[in-house]
């Protein structure tokens, strides 16, 4: 197959994990009963657990390869400060959007970074893609969970803006392999940034809501969700 194409596949099937997550969300009962709790609250960990994964054996080992130590340490804190400033702006406004907003802002670096891997010859590009379906997947559970806690957004034009959303993953990954391939310290600028980001909202949104008063499984879902990128990267290395 074309490396262009499997590049386009690649980050569409990344971002339809979205419209997928939201899918559930849809079909999900929203319920009070202990394994309805327990469901959703194990989603919201998982989706944690596989972001952490991408972050720790994907994202922050390429980034430092290419770049000066204080740089690298830059690139990741500035990341960081940037989703920071987003969610205070975001509550500023009083917006019902923050999951979906810190959804893309490491949808699209994520699939920017995944579109240089490929051009690139990287060995670990695949198991990135797939990192980024799996965190795509709660995430777009949790952000339509709460896009459709409040009356103005419908459930199914939800549904339709994920679908619509996973477009942006290979406008981003065919600009990464085209045109910052050649670029390698420009990628691992943005696979940093990308990671100060994601590690910021797993302590800031995601973490927080796994915590279920005298239930003690849903973090498990966090260490199933890591594991899982564990093993990726040992099957594909």
């Amino acid at each position: 197959m074309d490396l262009l194409l499997t590049v386009i596949l690649t980050t569409l099937f990344a971002g339809l994990a979205m419209a997928l997550g939201a899918i559930i969300a849809y079909f999900e009962k929203d319920g009070k009963t202990f394994l309805e709790e327990e469901f959703r609250h194990g989603v919201v960990a998982f989706g944690g657990g596989a972001l952490l994964s991408a972050v720790a054996l994907v994202l922050v080992p390429e980034g430092i390869l290419h770049l000066e130590p204080l740089s690298a340490c830059l690139f990741f804190t500035i990341g960081g400060l940037c989703f920071m400033l987003l969610d205070i702006l975001l509550k500023k406004i009083n917006t019902p959007a923050s999951q979906l907003a810190a959804m893309l802002s490491d949808f699209i670096p994520e699939s920017i970074a995944l579109g240089a891997a490929f051009a690139t010859g990287n060995s670990n590009a695949y198991l990135l893609a797939a990192l980024i379906a799996l965190q795509n997947l709660p995430e777009g559970f949790s952000a339509f969970r709460e896009l459709n806690s409040t009356s103005t957004y419908k459930a199914k034009k939800i549904i339709m803006v994920f679908t619509l959303m996973a477009i942006l993953g290979p406008i981003s990954g065919v600009s990464g392999y085209l045109w910052l391939s050649e670029y390698p310290e420009t990628i691992s600028a943005i696979m940093l940034f990308a990671s100060g980001g994601i590690l910021y909202s797993i302590f800031q949104d995601i973490a927080p809501q796994v915590k279920l008063e005298k239930h003690w499984a849903p973090p498990m879902g966090a260490v199933l969700g890591f594991v899982l990128g564990m093993f990726g990267l040992m099957v594909t290395t």
